[in-house]
């Protein structure tokens, strides 16, 4: 753990006042996973894409179920804040567990079930959105590096997995 403080200490030599306010704010597009589940309400929307909201519907509930119900309770990791309280929080502290990044793994979701969905242009931005976001996570010392590394491999996964099973469901409707 040593190593990752050290990393988040390195992180915070970076802080700018500029960053001081971008950060919070991309920080904030990620809670609740809001705009990921605005994305999908959207997508079901326009009939043309409604497949692959589907598909993101199906990765962030797997998402929350995985990542906030199960794992972050069985792992129960302290915050980096917790172990170094001299850092200035520019945000309310999370009430939840470290690992894995619930904001990472939201984000990644649904830049993979985008992928995996076959959304060639969709989904490049959205990779863009999503590391911000994860990289926010270490700028505001809420989440220790293999949070976030933790939360983009879980986030991959449920994106993936929400595109085969959308596709079974939808070969079993016989579309």
């Amino acid at each position: 753990m040593g190593i990752e403080i050290q990393i988040l200490d390195w992180i915070q030599g970076l802080r700018t006042p500029a960053g001081d306010v971008f950060m919070p704010v991309i920080t904030s597009l990620g809670n609740v996973g809001i705009i990921w589940i605005l994305l999908a309400v959207l997508l079901l929307i326009i009939p043309k894409t409604r497949k692959t909201g589907a598909v993101l519907a199906i990765a962030l509930v797997l998402d929350v179920v995985l990542c906030n119900g199960i794992i972050k309770n069985l792992a129960a990791r302290m915050r980096p804040y917790d172990r170094n309280p001299v850092v200035e929080l520019l945000i309310h502290k999370p009430i939840d567990y470290s690992f894995p990044s619930g904001h990472t793994a939201a984000s990644f979701a649904a830049v993979s079930a985008l992928y995996f969905a076959g959304e060639k242009h969709m989904w490049k931005p959205v990779l863009v959105l999503a590391v911000l976001i994860a990289f926010s996570r270490l700028y505001l010392y809420v989440h220790y590096p293999t949070d976030v590394i933790g939360g983009a491999v879980l986030g991959i996964l449920c994106g993936y997995l929400a595109d085969k099973i959308a596709g079974y469901n939808m070969m079993r409707a016989g579309r």
